[in-house]
């Protein structure tokens, strides 16, 4: 009988804790639950990349800089082997160029720095995938980010260093080999075929991507739209100040020089030197027959049989008198002032001007 009484009371206690007891499935109908939340809040932790504009011309004439720092550093490369046998180094100047762009990689982009030119221009590589999960407290200018990362520094390097390379060295060897001088139907044709199609897709793509990056900014090369590497300001605070100092100096060198080129050859240097040097001259004094043998346009005593003007008979070089006759009907004598009509060699025959031409 107390075991029937104890069953009685313990029946009740075991159906209460039975129906206190949650279903097996119940985590995951609260994880469905809870999900949307969830995902909700962390969306609204993150931020999307801001829109930033960067100067298109800054990252062109960052470019154009890398590609003018290469050339003076192949320029000083060259020198050191200009002892050697002349068109020695021709043959080795794609590999000269690729060593020359792996030590700017080497040097600026393996280790997180800018290049010379992005360096120039305040610009550095940002990894635009990592950019958008930034969250937002860390988000202020928009510029923020991290670098980029190994895999594309080294795909970075394959594609310019070495793809440029691998390129013309397989353009100089099939010119050389002459493939697209071969039969249809040979390899060699074939591969040179499909190396003008690689070429022209590759241009048309370029183009593409050039209009892209006029349009929007971003990726002013197709290998940097594929590593999704942009380019973005270093320092934000950053003023954008050209200078053109050296510019504007070389500019007005240059019109000097053009303008001295202009008139310097409608200068007699002759007569401004005699003019200049002649209070200091010693052997001309008035009077004196170094004077008198002198020709009155360059100063000279003529080399052959002087020309003697007439009628006034001073003597001149032929060319000097012969041009200024022929520029001038009316020419006058320099010494005298008397208008010269013709002219005579020094000696017994007379002849004319016209005669002797």
């Amino acid at each position: 009988m107390l075991s029937a009484m104890e069953d009685e009371q313990a029946s009740p206690s075991s159906s209460f804790q039975d129906t206190n007891l949650p279903p097996r499935d119940a985590w995951q109908q609260a994880y469905l639950r809870v999900a949307p939340q969830w995902q909700q809040l962390k969306s609204s932790s993150q931020t999307p990349i801001l829109p930033v504009s960067i100067s298109r011309v800054n990252q062109f004439d960052a470019g154009r800089l890398d590609i003018e720092m290469s050339a003076m550093l192949k320029e000083q490369l060259v020198k050191v082997f200009s002892v050697m046998k002349p068109g020695w180094l021709f043959r080795y100047e794609p590999e000269l160029d690729a060593f020359l762009q792996f030590l700017i990689w080497r040097f600026s982009i393996w280790v997180d720095k800018p290049t010379p030119g992005n360096a120039l221009m305040n610009l550095r590589y940002r990894n635009e995938d990592a950019t958008t999960m930034l969250r937002k407290e860390e988000v202020r200018t928009g510029l923020e980010g991290p670098g980029l990362t190994k895999s594309q520094k080294l795909w970075y390097c394959l594609a310019i260093v070495g793809g440029h390379y691998g390129w013309t060295r397989l353009q100089s060897f099939s010119a050389f080999r002459s493939w697209g001088n071969s039969e249809q139907t040979s390899w060699s044709r074939r591969a040179w075929v499909l190396l003008q199609r690689a070429e022209s897709f590759y241009k048309a793509a370029s183009f593409l991507n050039l209009l892209l990056f006029l349009y929007t900014g971003r990726y002013r090369s197709i290998v940097e739209r594929i590593l999704r590497a942009r380019l973005v300001y270093e320092r934000p605070n950053m003023n954008r100040a050209v200078s053109f100092e050296y510019m504007n100096r070389q500019l007005v060198w240059n019109e000097f020089s053009e303008l001295l080129l202009l008139i310097l050859p409608l200068l007699n240097t002759t007569s401004i030197k005699k003019i200049l040097f002649f209070p200091f001259s010693k052997d001309h004094s008035p009077g004196s027959s170094a004077e008198d043998d002198a020709c009155p346009v360059c100063g000279v005593n003529p080399i052959t049989i002087p020309f003697i003007a007439i009628p006034c008979e001073h003597k001149y070089c032929y060319y000097c008198l012969c041009t200024r006759c022929s520029a001038s009907s009316s020419f006058h004598c320099l010494r005298c002032n008397a208008q010269v009509m013709a002219m005579k060699r020094n000696s017994p025959q007379v002849n004319s001007i016209g005669d002797d031409s």
